[in-house]
């Protein structure tokens, strides 16, 4: 019986193989020139990479490279990368369970016996000590001396941060929308789903009719993760050019009310659905910028955006709804913005260099599961803004490309 860490064992490949993904497997017969219809046929390199993958799929070499000292360390490197996938939602249930017992803040003061967090968890000191043992081996929890257990370098960054805790609650639904991935790949938007249930404006048939007790709840969870995306924005891009700002899609205003604080001179106007407005102008009012701010309600898929701001933000918009879509709200854009104004797309990139399971993986199917939406390289709203007749855009660095992405685009 071959061992776990080479079963699962996955050595290096030359540098030069690295560049490409797998091609799919053709069993048809193909000229020495095209293969399939019309594409060339594999090159040399490619043709290498496919021998190497064969040898290392073979079970003689995964034996022999677990026991060669060189490729050793590789072997049992990529085993573990590979059965951290396979293991990937008992870790995400282990930190569940852990922000759902408030076991960060609880550690905020200091270390506690597991006899302490059992109690206060309601369960047994034996099932309080399997979950505190995990929690210690994700980085979550470090253990103590005598039994006691206190933060992790993960578990740190989690006290009273209620943006990402509220994220990890709301992950239930995805847990529970993923469950039968298959399912849910081969029925596409037909597929009903608890996410596409909670994002009720996801597939309404007329979003500016939904009332505020269906937005209430998402609007709530994207108030409360927004402010890190604000503050990458902010501290990669100086507002203080500008003279009026109109975020659309900008939900109960934390975006602006942010911008306001920095920015006391600029003029502020909001847009979204009417009732996700009426919650905002509430809100924004309740924070002193009554007098600096316009909340509009509408459909940007269907209404003109108000005019007379010189810069246009979309934070966390685009992802959520289909090209066609987006290439009438960047159209929408363009027409509301003088010439020389500006356009701030800020959102999760897929292909950005360190993140690239951000947005292929996470967001691909988040958003599948949701019902509608995609996470999109760069390259590719570049292209969707030249066509929707903005003149210029770049892309602007920021903190953390793995939640935001930062794109500016010139009228």
């Amino acid at each position: 019986m071959t061992p776990p860490e080479q079963a699962l064992s996955a050595p290096s490949v030359p540098a030069a193989d690295r560049l490409r993904a797998p091609a799919a497997v053709d069993h048809a017969p193909v000229s020495a020139a095209t293969s399939g219809a019309g594409i060339p046929a594999p090159g040399p390199f490619e043709r290498i990479r496919d021998w190497w993958y064969k040898l290392v799929a073979t079970d003689e070499f995964q034996r022999w490279s677990a026991r060669f000292p060189l490729t050793a360390p590789i072997t049992r490197y990529r085993s573990k990368k590979v059965f951290d996938l396979v293991s990937g939602f008992v870790y995400t249930q282990t930190l569940y369970a852990c922000v759902e017992l408030d076991l960060f803040d609880y550690l905020a003061d200091g270390a506690k016996t597991v006899e302490e967090i059992a109690a206060r968890g309601r369960m047994p000191v034996a099932s309080a000590e399997r979950l505190l043992n995990a929690a210690v081996s994700l980085g979550l929890l470090l253990k103590r001396r005598h039994s006691r257990y206190g933060l992790g370098p993960l578990g740190a960054p989690l006290v009273r941060n209620v943006g990402v805790t509220a994220l990890i609650r709301h992950h239930k639904m995805a847990y529970h929308d993923l469950a039968d991935p298959l399912s849910l790949l081969r029925q596409g938007s037909d597929f009903r789903t608890e996410l596409s249930r909670y994002w009720s404006y996801a597939d309404a048939p007329r979003p500016q009719a939904i009332d505020e007790t269906r937005v209430a709840a998402y609007s709530e969870i994207m108030a409360a993760t927004l402010p890190p995306v604000a503050h990458d924005v902010l501290d990669a891009y100086d507002l203080r050019k500008h003279e009026c700002l109109l975020d659309v899609g900008g939900g109960e205003g934390v975006f602006l009310s942010l911008v306001g604080a920095r920015h006391p001179s600029l003029q502020l106007q909001l847009f979204d659905l009417p009732a996700v407005a009426a919650r905002a102008r509430t809100r924004l009012e309740q924070a002193g910028f009554g007098e600096r701010v316009t909340c509009h309600g509408g459909n940007f898929h269907a209404d003109p955006l108000p005019t007379g701001a010189d810069v246009i933000s979309l934070v966390r918009v685009l992802l959520d709804h289909d090209d066609e879509s987006v290439g009438r709200l960047l159209q929408r854009a363009r027409a509301a913005l003088p010439r020389g104004g500006k356009l701030i797309i800020a959102e999760a990139l897929a292909g950005a260099k360190g993140a690239e399971t951000v947005g292929d993986a996470y967001f691909s199917f988040y958003l599948m599961a949701m019902g509608k939406g995609r996470a999109r390289r760069a390259s590719e709203l570049h292209r969707m803004l030249q066509i929707a007749g903005f003149r210029r855009s770049r892309e602007l660095p920021t903190r953390f490309p793995i939640q935001t992405g930062l794109i500016i685009a010139e009228v």
